[in-house]
C-alpha cells in the first residue's frame, strides 16, 4: 500500500480533512502502480501492454522516465515532466486506459468493478522527487 506526501487542512468548517497533492510544474514525480488482484502476474505477462500504453501517451503528452521496474503485480516509476506542466493524473488514466482496453476480459470482477466499468490497476503517488530529497539526502 503506498502513501501520498501532502497537505492536510484541518480548519474548523471542515468536517473531513480537506487533502491536496504536491502539483510541481515540470516536478518529478515516484509513483507506484498496483493490480487489483495481488496475487496475478498481469505486468509481466502483459508487458508488451504496459510498454504500448506508455509509448502512445508519451507521444501525446511528453514526460521523461527517470527510472521503471515492473513486478508482476505492481510497478514503481520515477517521472519528471516538462517545464510548465504538473498534469500526471491525466497521463496515467490514458496509460491505465490503454493498457485495460488491450487486456483479455479474463480476470475476475466484482459487480461494482462491472457496474463502473473498471479494470484491474489502482495508482498510488508516493510523493514528489523533492519531497524524498529532503527525506533521503
Amino acid at each position: 500500500m503506498g502513501f501520498a506526501i501532502g497537505i492536510w487542512d484541518r480548519g474548523e468548517q471542515t468536517a473531513m480533512p480537506d487533502y491536496r497533492r504536491y502539483r510541481i510544474a515540470g516536478g518529478c514525480y515516484v509513483f507506484t502502480v498496483n493490480v487489483l488482484e495481488r496475487r496475478m502476474d498481469t505486468l509481466v505477462r502483459h508487458i508488451d501492454l504496459v510498454c504500448k500504453a506508455v509509448r502512445g501517451v508519451r507521444r501525446r503528452y511528453p514526460f521523461h522516465i527517470d527510472a521503471w521496474v515492473v513486478l508482476p503485480d505492481h510497478l514503481h516509476c520515477i517521472w519528471t515532466l516538462p517545464e510548465g506542466d504538473d498534469d500526471f493524473s491525466m497521463r496515467w488514466r490514458l496509460i491505465k486506459q490503454g493498457f485495460a482496453k488491450g487486456l483479455p476480459m479474463s480476470e475476475r470482477r466484482s459487480p461494482v468493478r462491472v457496474a463502473r466499468r473498471t479494470r484491474d490497476l489502482t495508482m498510488a503517488l508516493l510523493g514528489t522527487c523533492g519531497a524524498w530529497r529532503e527525506v533521503f539526502l
